[in-house]
């Protein structure tokens, strides 16, 4: 008998005849965490889609506990014990938990009544799988992500689950909360029940996972044991290339702040925030979700008004009301949620780029010339490798690393004194997170003042040369260019 719960070989797709998988090999065994990596566009996606029925491969043979499967739908690989957890979890919102936890059941098993008292024992079985206690009656669209995720988990235990893949399970979480679901993890192994684990991030995967299958073009490139890689090695079977991790030293920086904070405060936020950002510096500042550092970075670009306190640019004091306004003042803001913040995702790439650009391209009596606009957004296209052949695309079709990189760039085509990054690289594969981080090296080092808020240490660590820790709404601390390592703003954190 095969040692394997899932065993793929050989799996080819393709889509208009481009290879989206090149005979690619695949196993897992029960009871094990494997974690499923590559960068965006490598064909995990369409493996995944495959295992759990949603595509059908061309060719290639998988077997599941020992039998094989040639075609099968969703609803088959349920019954199988093949669970997908997206990173949208598939919830839904306006229900209460039970209602989320019971609801795939009742259709399953046909009803067509509603029945309370079974609804509410079909979700105390659900959470009892692994000993999470939550309020049953409370709406799902008002919990955390990470309460979100593991009410997901348990939904797909109710399947008698044998196999659960998660997508990008971490993206949203915080160090404590990923601890929680880690945790959870473990407990699944317990009970025998193999983990597939997509993820960019290199310490979670080698926190976890117990074997590893690399991916890049279509085609497999390492498969074997977490235990017998290095980070490098890891690093280079994703990208195909080496990846420096050269902290940032500034070179050029001013003597004059560019930006000062002066007793800055927003009730149920933040209160007393004071710091200054010179030319040339990247600011890190980072905390716990809670701790204010968004509402902060909210309020110098003009999305939340401040109660008390002072910002000054280039000397003089400023009140920035709104983006509009802090557009005026030379101040740029990416936020942490491309997809509903940052990004027109089913309008053109050129479109997005050149979208606070349009005053500047606009001709007599406000006339945009579409012309000038692809021509203006191919610039930035071709400056920052942005891989598209055609800015017509939408930017629905690119990767989060692209998608990225047309944020900063509808930002950088304008003259910026300040920008503010929100979670720059989150979501973003390992090679897109190298060039995302050396374009604002790179940025800094021409002049620009930033600031980088993010609870990816090592991403503060690598890019700041000074980093402020916020907690409760207070600035905690403050740790200079030679101190700054992952342990002493963990200290101030805790």
């Amino acid at each position: 008998m095969s040692e394997y719960l899932l065993e793929m070989t050989g799996i080819c797709k393709s889509f208009a005849g481009v290879h989206a998988l090149d005979h690619v090999n695949f196993a897992v065994r029960p009871g094990s965490v494997i974690c499923l990596a590559g960068e965006n566009g490598c064909g995990k996606s369409t493996l995944v889609k495959i295992i759990s029925g949603v595509y059908t491969k061309d060719e290639g043979e998988v077997t599941f506990e020992g039998h094989k499967i040639d075609k099968i739908t969703p609803a088959e690989a349920t019954k199988l014990g093949i669970q997908v957890i997206y990173q949208d979890l598939s919830i839904f919102p306006n229900l209460t938990v039970m209602e989320n936890l019971a609801i795939n059941s009742e259709i399953t098993a046909g009803q067509k009544v509603v029945n309370r008292k079974r609804w509410e024992k079909t979700a105390r079985e659900a959470l009892s799988k692994i000993g999470y206690d939550i309020d049953l009656y409370a709406k799902m669209g008002d919990l955390s992500v990470a309460d979100k995720q593991l009410v997901a988990i348990c939904r797909a235990l109710l399947f008698n689950a044998k196999l659960i893949i998660m997508d990008e399970p971490t993206t949203a979480l915080t160090k404590k909360e990923v601890d929680a679901l880690f945790k959870t993890v473990r407990q699944l192994k317990e009970k025998n029940i193999a983990i597939m684990f997509i993820s960019h991030k290199t310490e979670e995967i080698f926190e976890i996972s117990d074997d590893v299958c690399i991916m890049r073009n279509g085609k497999n490139v390492y498969a074997g044991k977490t235990a017998d890689l290095t980070r490098e090695d890891f690093t280079y079977h994703m990208t195909g290339r080496k990846l420096t991790n050269d902290k940032f030293v500034p070179k050029n920086v001013s003597k004059e702040p560019v930006l000062e904070v002066k007793d800055l405060s927003l009730k149920g936020a933040y209160e007393n925030v004071s710091f200054e950002l010179r030319k040339g510096e990247i600011l890190g500042i980072t905390g716990l979700l809670g701790s204010g550092r968004t509402e902060l970075a909210l309020s110098l670009f003009g999305l939340m008004k401040p109660k008390s306190g002072e910002i000054r640019l280039n000397g003089k004091s400023a009140t920035i009301s709104s983006p509009m306004e802090a557009q005026r003042l030379k101040i740029g803001y990416v936020p942490e949620d491309r997809l509903t913040e940052g990004l027109c995702l089913r309008q053109p790439i050129a479109d997005n780029i050149t979208l606070s650009s349009l005053k500047r391209l606009s001709g007599k009596f406000g006339i945009l010339n579409h012309k000038d606009i692809y021509k203006d957004a191919q610039i930035w296209v071709d400056k920052f490798s942005i891989a598209t052949d055609d800015p017509h695309k939408y930017a629905s079709t690119l990767s989060g690393g692209n998608q990225q990189k047309i944020v900063l760039s509808k930002w950088l085509s304008n003259d910026l004194d300040v920008l503010i990054l929100n979670g720059p690289t989150v979501g973003v594969d390992v090679g897109a997170k190298q060039d995302i981080h050396q374009l604002v090296h790179e940025l800094a080092n021409d002049g620009l003042a930033v600031i980088i808020i993010s609870d990816d240490l090592s991403e503060v660590v690598q890019n700041c040369n000074r980093v402020i820790v916020m907690k409760d709404g207070h600035i905690s601390g403050e740790i200079g260019s030679d101190d700054i390592t992952e342990d002493n703003i963990l200290e101030i954190i805790r």
